[in-house]
């Protein structure tokens, strides 16, 4: 049988650890916050009532199409392509192409740093292994100007990052929203994710202070993680509904 993805794959090793899920979306939650097009979101109003639930589903998403065999996979991304032109046509004006290239790109960064950051430093060979992936993505959704190797996505990174992010008034509507699904901890712990994460052009827009005090206590989590009761510690954090949620994304923590 043919996957999406290599069963062997170091994709598949970080979707499978709930731990750098989490990391990626924490990261991921901030960024898109901060995106010109952010406004997007809003329009169907169902990120900013409900952002936690709305991030777990891009989750469920995102696995499915890594786990999947390769023809369920591309009718996923198929799926989620009609999902987005019906957003469009109901809108009446299309997303922008540089909005579906930063989702990608936010992805294939915070997929490696935030495993760097708990885990070990990732060879290139990986890296570049994770942004094939991710591109592999970004063709079958009909994304355009994409990238054609890891060299040319640092570049195209560095540049979107510079010209394709403002602090809005949507931003701080969904900054409020996080805080108010989270509550006051939970959400200071996605701040910390997020000073350690985002790169420095977004913690100057948000802005965000940029030493962590918490680094230390991330330092310390990685290295004890996989160990009871701590390996649990994740799940407990999270609201009940979204611990049950996340349980179903940890498959094994073999990194």
């Amino acid at each position: 049988m043919e996957y999406f993805v290599k069963t062997d794959s170091v994709v598949r090793k970080i979707w499978s650890d709930a731990d750098c899920i989490l990391f990626i979306f924490g990261a991921c939650a901030g960024e898109f916050a901060l995106h010109k097009s952010v406004d997007w979101l809003f329009f169907t109003g169902k990120l900013p009532n409900d952002p936690i639930g709305r991030l777990f589903s891009t989750v469920a998403y995102a696995q499915k199409i890594i786990f999947e065999e390769k023809s369920k996979a591309e009718q996923t991304l198929s799926m989620m392509k009609n999902i987005h032109v019906n957003v469009e046509n109901s809108r009446g004006f299309t997303i922008p192409n540089l909005a579906y290239q930063d989702v990608l790109y936010m992805l294939i960064e915070y997929t490696i740093s935030a495993t760097e950051l708990l885990n070990h430093t990732l060879p290139l060979a990986e890296k570049e292994e994770i942004f094939e992936v991710f591109r592999r993505v970004g063709d079958k959704m009909g994304i355009s100007d994409l990238p054609e190797n890891f060299e040319d996505w640092k570049n195209l990174r560095t540049k979107s990052l510079k010209t394709n992010y403002l602090r809005s008034n949507f931003s701080d509507q969904l900054f409020e929203a996080y805080r108010n699904n989270l509550g006051i901890v939970r959400n200071c712990i996605m701040l910390e994710v997020q000073k350690e994460l985002l790169p420095i052009e977004l913690k100057e827009i948000k802005p965000i202070e940029m030493h962590s005090f918490f680094k230390p206590v991330i330092m310390f989590y990685a290295k004890i993680r996989r160990f009871k009761p701590f390996s649990i510690l994740k799940f407990v954090l999270l609201p009940k509904v979204h611990s049950k949620t996340l349980r179903t994304f940890h498959k094994a923590p073999f990194l």
